[in-house]
């Protein structure tokens, strides 16, 4: 018999774990900045390139999500938020990990960051961007300011274009209106044919449908709950968040001269899907 109806041709390099998951290339991606190096700006750095992973996932999952809205899939729709759910309680339990550095030992080294800072996260950026905030910075808007979806990235970069086009794409709540409308006949036409790089507004009458769903059609009504569980495990996020950056800054500038914890805090409570909160008090 021939190598090749045995497996790989002996001439070809055999597809091994290491090499799958390039792990030796993974591993050279930590490199310190500081003098010494300082002992913990390596847990800094893999903390952070470990939330950009996830963020990737959960840019992979969302994608995978709103085709499975748009198309009427619930089985599927259901299982991938229960997905992303779960990666953003990970990504909370991540913080536990950051906090065994004290201030002391961040400032051993924060001086060397220079300019960077966690507002150029681009990956995170877009994801708020799908679940649907289309904030823009106006004209001679200061740096800093949280103004603006895309303000901290290059202008022209690859990473502020795909924030800017997630911006002009439907939304993830926009893809679950398209969801509910397969459901249901009752939804507005304002609402399904919306101008969606606008922010979305709380609208009475979807609220209307969405308490005729919740009572009349449990598999739609078992999306909107698995929603909400992505909305608070967002908003759990960022408040664990606001808290491990005055921890270790206290009120000071964040990296780079952004916001730091007064921005932060500004964010918390701000809700991805506000008509799913707003009929709590209507059952």
């Amino acid at each position: 018999m021939s190598g090749n109806e045995h497996g790989p041709a002996n001439h070809e390099k055999a597809l091994t774990y290491i090499s799958y998951l390039k792990v030796d290339e993974l591993l050279e991606l930590q490199q310190p900045v500081s003098d010494g190096p300082e002992h913990d700006e390596m847990l800094f750095i893999v903390i952070h390139q470990t939330y950009e992973l996830w963020f990737k996932q959960l840019l992979h999952e969302a994608a995978a999500l709103q085709s499975a809205l748009e198309a009427g899939d619930t089985h599927r729709s259901l299982g991938l938020l229960g997905r992303m759910r779960t990666i953003m309680k990970t990504c909370v339990a991540q913080i536990d990990i950051l906090e065994t550095m004290t201030p002391l030992q961040f400032n051993s080294f924060r001086g060397f960051l220079q300019s960077s800072s966690g507002f150029q996260s681009a990956q995170f950026r877009e994801f708020e961007a799908v679940l649907g905030r289309r904030d823009k910075a106006g004209d001679g808007a200061p740096a800093g300011s949280g103004m603006g979806m895309a303000e901290h990235l290059i202008y022209g970069s690859p990473a502020r274009s795909r924030v800017e086009a997630a911006m002009k794409r439907p939304s993830l709540w926009d893809s679950t209106l398209a969801y509910l409308a397969t459901r249901t006949d009752k939804l507005p036409a304002s609402a399904l044919n919306r101008d969606v790089t606008t922010a979305w507004s709380p609208n009475e009458e979807v609220q209307a449908v969405l308490l005729d769903i919740h009572r009349t059609d449990a598999d739609a009504a078992a999306v909107c709950e698995r929603l909400v569980d992505l909305d608070e495990g967002l908003q759990e996020w960022r408040y664990r968040h606001v808290k491990m950056v005055e921890r270790t800054i206290g009120r000071k500038a964040g990296t780079g001269g952004s916001p730091g914890v007064d921005y932060l805090a500004s964010t918390l409570f701000r809700s991805v899907f506000p008509d799913l909160w707003a009929i709590r008090s209507k059952f």
